[in-house]
């Protein structure tokens, strides 16, 4: 009788940066999403970063390095891990607000990988929001 094959996937990273030209003191939340056959073995599932603001250069970055670790383990690939990253700040009343939101695969090969995150940013249905 023959067993399943197991296959373990080790992410170290870090989110590091992001650009939001409208907004300051913003934070993100991170959290993996991955199929039924996959199974975290060690390491974070989700986080919240720090508050940051702006650079004060041109550039405006706002900046986290906000670390990442997680191992999984599979027996197929589908469901392949996602990273879901919503980032959020203060409206004008001092409510936290999503104000973008992406999401990556997981690399597919080892090594060193570097990626941007398409953020999608909702426009808001009241004039009380900005």
């Amino acid at each position: 009788a023959g067993g399943s094959s197991v296959f373990l996937v080790s992410i170290t990273g870090q989110v590091e940066e992001a650009f939001f030209p409208d907004y300051d003191d913003l934070y993100c939340r991170l959290f993996w999403v991955y199929g039924q056959d996959w199974v975290v073995t060690a390491g974070q599932e989700e986080g919240v970063s720090q508050v940051s603001r702006k650079s004060l250069d041109s550039s405006g970055r706002l900046v986290w390095n906000f670390p990442l670790s997680i191992t999984l383990k599979s027996t197929s690939p589908h469901g392949w891990p996602q990273l879901v990253v919503a980032v959020y700040g203060p409206d004008l009343l001092g409510n936290d607000v999503v104000r973008g939101y992406g999401a990556i695969h997981a690399p597919l090969a080892p090594g060193r990988n570097k990626a941007r995150i398409a953020m999608f940013v909702p426009e808001s249905t009241s004039g009380l929001q900005s």
